[in-house]
C-alpha cells in the first residue's frame, strides 16, 4: 500500500506526537509499505528542499504567519488549508497515494481536501481537543480547578480574560472568528473517511461535545510504541543517581499539573529526590515552592531523548500530576515499557494506560496522589507488582506491531469505501 502521512511534527525535534508517528512510519515500512511524509512548517513561505531522519524524506512545506495572536491563527488555519492541500495534491498524484493519514491539527483539515480533490481515502487522527476547543486543551481558566465544560459563546467569554489579560474587552470581537474556526476544523475532520481517536476519553468527547461528527466513523486506536527500542535505548551503565529518587517528566505547565508536584510530594512525606526532566513557563513557581517546603528537587531541563530514558528508566516512582485533558500521555506509556512504577492523577485517556492497583495508582484529588506516592515508596512489593503490569498491558495493547495491525485494517477497509 502507498500511504501518505502529513504531520506538524516529527523527529529529531518535537514532542511526543511526533515520535509516536515516527513510530507508525518506520512499522508500516518494515511491513513493505510505501511511506512519504509531508509537513506543514512556519517560517520562509513556499516550498522546501526535503528533510531527511532515518532514511524517511520529510517533505517540509513552509509558511508564513505573523506573531500576532489571533491573526497568526488565520494564517496557520484558513489561509494554510487550501495551498498545502494543493502541496498534498502534488504528492497524491507523483507518489499514486492509496490513503492519507493525516496526525494532528495543522495538517487534517488540508489533508482532507486534498484526498476529496483526488478522491482518495483520508484518515485522521485526533491525540488532544483541537476539534472542540480553540485552544486545544479544555483549560478555559488556568485558576479552575475544573476543565471547561462546554465551547459556548460565553466560555468564550471566560477563557479569553486570563489570556488577553487587561485588554480582554478588546477581544471580545474575535469570539466570532473563533467559533467559525472550531466550527471549519470539525466540518473538515467530519469528511474524513475515519477518525482515529487515541483514547476512549478523546473518542468520548468527540461524540458528546458537538454534534458535526455523529455522521463520521470513529476508532479508538492508540498511539504505537516502540517497546523492544525503548528498552535497547535504555541499555546504560547503570542509574544516574546512587540513591532512590522519584521522577517527573515533561513540561511545567498548568495542563500537566506542575503546580501540584511538590504538595503530593509534601504530603507524601517523600525523603527521597525529585528529579524533574523537562522545562516550562512554571519552573520557576516550581522550584520557589520546593525550597519553601524543603524538598529536594533536581532540575535537569530538557534532555537528549536516550538521556531522559536513562533517567525514567531508574526511577523508583513515575509522579504524573496532570491537571488535563490527558488524551495518551507517552510519558506513561514508556514508563510501563520501563516497568516505572507510577502515580498518576486521573485525567482524561490516562486510565487507558494505568489500570488502577494493577498497574499503577490513579487518584482523584491531589491529596490523593500524595498518598499513593507515599504508598509507593515504602512498599517495594507494590512496586514490583505494578512494575510488572505495566510490562504486560503496554506490550499486550500499546506496542506497535499490535497498533499497526489495526491501523492496517482500517486503511484497507476505507480504500475498498472510496
Amino acid at each position: 500500500m502507498r500511504i501518505l502521512v502529513s504531520t506538524d511534527a516529527f523527529p529529531p525535534n518535537c514532542g511526543g506526537s511526533g515520535w509516536s508517528t515516527y513510530e507508525l512510519v518506520k512499522t508500516l515500512r518494515a511491513r513493505g509499505h510505501y511511506v512519504a511524509v509531508s509537513r506543514p512548517h512556519f517560517g520562509t513561505s513556499g516550498a522546501h528542499p526535503l528533510t531527511m531522519y532515518d532514511g524517511f524524506a520529510v517533505r517540509e512545506y513552509k509558511a508564513w504567519a505573523p506573531p500576532i495572536p489571533f491573526v497568526r491563527n488565520y494564517f496557520t488555519n484558513e489561509r494554510l488549508y487550501g495551498r498545502y492541500a494543493r502541496e498534498l495534491g502534488e504528492i497524491i498524484r507523483q507518489e499514486q497515494i492509496d490513503v492519507v493519514h493525516a496526525q494532528h491539527f495543522l495538517s487534517s483539515p488540508a489533508s482532507v481536501l486534498a484526498a476529496r480533490m483526488e478522491d482518495r481515502a483520508v484518515v485522521c487522527t485526533v491525540r488532544d481537543y483541537w476539534p472542540l476547543c480553540y485552544w486545544s486543551n479544555l483549560i478555559h481558566d488556568p485558576k479552575a480547578t475544573g476543565l471547561c465544560p462546554a465551547c459556548t459563546p460565553l466560555m468564550m467569554t471566560r477563557c479569553i480574560r486570563p489570556r488577553a489579560r487587561w485588554a480582554w474587552p478588546l477581544a471580545l470581537p474575535v469570539i466570532p472568528y473563533m467559533r467559525r474556526n472550531l466550527a471549519g476544523k470539525r466540518r473538515a475532520l467530519g469528511r474524513a473517511d475515519a477518525i482515529i481517536a487515541v483514547s476512549t476519553a478523546i473518542a468520548s468527547d468527540l461524540r458528546s461535545r458537538t454534534s458535526d461528527l455523529q455522521d463520521t466513523r470513529v476508532e479508538v486506536i492508540p498511539n504505537p510504541v516502540d517497546v523492544e527500542g525503548i528498552r535497547a535505548e535504555t541499555t546504560d551503565d547503570g542509574p544516574p543517581l546512587s540513591e532512590p529518587y522519584a521522577v517527573y517528566v515533561g513540561k511545567l505547565a498548568q495542563n500537566k499539573g506542575a503546580k501540584r508536584l511538590i504538595p503530593a510530594i509534601v504530603r507524601a512525606r517523600l525523603r527521597w529526590p525529585v528529579v524533574v526532566v523537562g522545562d516550562g513557563p512554571q519552573r520557576m513557581e516550581v522550584a520557589a515552592e520546593a525550597v519553601r517546603s524543603n524538598v529536594d528537587v533536581r532540575f535537569q531541563g530538557w534532555l537528549p531523548r536516550v538521556e531522559a530514558l536513562r533517567w525514567l528508566k531508574h526511577a523508583s516512582v513515575l509522579v504524573f500530576p496532570s491537571h488535563g485533558p490527558e488524551s495518551l500521555s507517552r510519558v506513561l506509556l514508556e514508563a510501563a515499557v520501563l516497568g516505572v512504577p507510577t502515580a498518576a492523577m486521573d485525567t482524561g485517556g490516562t486510565r487507558d494506560i494505568v489500570k488502577h492497583e494493577e498497574t499503577g495508582l490513579l487518584s482523584k484529588t491531589s491529596e490523593d496522589l500524595g498518598d499513593d506516592v507515599r504508598r509507593l515508596s515504602e512498599d517495594h512489593a507494590l512496586r514490583h507488582r505494578l512494575s510488572e503490569g505495566a510490562r504486560d498491558r503496554v506490550e499486550r495493547r500499546f506496542a506497535a506491531p499490535v497498533v499497526v495491525d489495526r491501523i492496517e485494517a482500517l486503511y484497507r477497509n476505507v480504500v475498498r469505501r472510496t
